[in-house]
């Protein structure tokens, strides 16, 4: 399974959760410490808001820990939003268009998890995609196949209730072709304003996802120090240090919707 965060919040270097950390992302791509596979080698990706009228994008199939270039530039990036991916592949191709973060417009999503028996529902979910969203599919994965599903379903308008709609369509379809393998997934989307983190399985099972909230960060002695206050809020797959009173779980079933003022988690099916 993948690792990933969101940020956003105050003008922040990259740099500053992708290496500092004793557990940072970086550090997760070697040896994730809550996920079934502890290697998430299969390629990275930065998606970040800066002065362009979209998000910026890069992405690489070289393991995140054995790229120059992601130092160099998480170095150099300062974002109040910013997504951050280090892949493990669950069947599909290492290559750049199936690294995550995905774009579309002002957006960005990356997922961590899987469709259960996704080989035996991938053409019938290929085909539940309307043509003016299929027509940006550049890769293989089901993760890029659900955005572009949920963003037909009003997921630029409504994130809570698109990805509701799309874990329905997919839950259909596992049904009708007799999937035994569990969907599990926790994914986020953002406009640049407003992030949704969800954490579902459909078996109780979800993959990880905590949060962490305060006025600001700082990363002193390896540790993650959030300052007392609003306005910061970080999501992601694992802690990035030993702190546990600095981190909160997002239980499973649940949705986060974070934006400058304001932190919600609510569950995704009332």
């Amino acid at each position: 399974m993948c690792r990933w965060l969101a940020y956003s919040g105050p003008a922040l270097s990259m740099h500053e959760l992708l290496f500092k950390p004793c557990n940072s992302l970086i550090s997760q791509s070697l040896h994730a410490r809550q996920a079934v596979s502890a290697t998430n080698g299969d390629g990275f990706g930065l998606g970040w808001y800066g002065a362009g009228t979209r998000p910026g994008l890069f992405r690489d199939t070289l393991p995140a820990w054995n790229d120059a270039n992601l130092r160099e530039l998480a170095e150099q990036i300062q974002s109040n939003c910013f997504f951050a991916h280090v892949r493990a592949s669950t069947g599909t191709a290492t290559s750049r268009d199936n690294c995550h973060p995905f774009r579309y417009g002002r957006t960005l999503f990356m997922h961590n998890g899987q469709i259960g028996n996704y080989q035996s529902v991938r053409r019938e979910l290929d085909q539940m995609v309307p043509a003016p969203f299929y027509d940006r599919r550049l890769g293989t994965t089901d993760s890029e196949a659900f955005y572009l599903l949920a963003l037909s379903l009003g997921l630029e308008n409504d994130p809570a209730n698109a990805i509701r709609r799309a874990i329905d369509v997919v839950m259909e379809l596992m049904q009708k072709a007799g999937a035994t393998e569990p969907f599990r997934m926790t994914a986020a989307f953002t406009d640049g304003t407003t992030t949704t983190a969800v954490r579902y399985s459909s078996d109780r099972k979800s993959p990880s996802l905590y949060f962490s909230c305060g006025a600001g960060i700082t990363i002193e002695d390896c540790t993650v120090r959030m300052h007392p206050g609003k306005g910061a809020v970080l999501v992601l797959s694992e802690p990035l240090d030993e702190e546990t009173a600095g981190w909160q779980q997002v239980p499973d079933g649940h949705v986060l919707v974070a934006s400058a003022e304001q932190l919600d988690i609510k569950p995704l099916f009332s």
